[in-house]
């Protein structure tokens, strides 16, 4: 028999504040992020070698993307190594990024050194591309729709 749960509650609130995605080398993902994609440091914390690291896009205070190294404590050494590899292979779902013109920021981040997987082309209604981070974390810009 099923049972049925209900809230007491109205007045909660829940949301996704932080998304991680894994790379290789956090000072790396920093920079990229920062200097190519235009995100900014929300937290740079360590204890030991543990690192949190989350960045924020401008216009979006209330999410986080973590950009977090696979290891201790999370991880063992070889889960480690397998997670890195399918990262850098492609292999993890891709993020999304909206865009307002998809193929003037397609020219800016080329510009800027981003290693496109897809250049700009329309489709379903709406202008995307495709690129990768320095880790391999796959990314869709999409153009918002008007």
């Amino acid at each position: 028999m099923g049972q049925t749960t209900t809230s007491t509650s109205s007045t909660t609130t829940n949301s996704v504040q932080v998304v991680g995605v894994y790379v290789r080398d956090q000072d790396e993902a920093l920079a990229f992020y920062i200097d190519k994609l235009g995100f900014q440091v929300h937290t740079d914390v360590r204890n030991g070698d543990y690192r949190w690291l989350t960045m924020q896009y401008p216009g979006q205070p209330s999410f986080q993307l973590g950009l977090f190294r696979p290891g201790p404590p999370m991880h063992d050494a070889a889960t480690a190594q397998t997670l890195q590899a399918m990262v850098a292979k492609g292999a993890m779902p891709p993020l999304v990024l909206e865009v307002d013109d998809c193929r003037a920021a397609y020219e800016r981040m080329r510009a800027k050194g981003v290693e496109f997987t897809q250049e700009p082309v329309d489709r379903y209604g709406a202008v995307d591309a495709g690129f990768r981070d320095p880790a391999g974390n796959g990314w869709k810009m999409i153009q918002a729709r008007r």
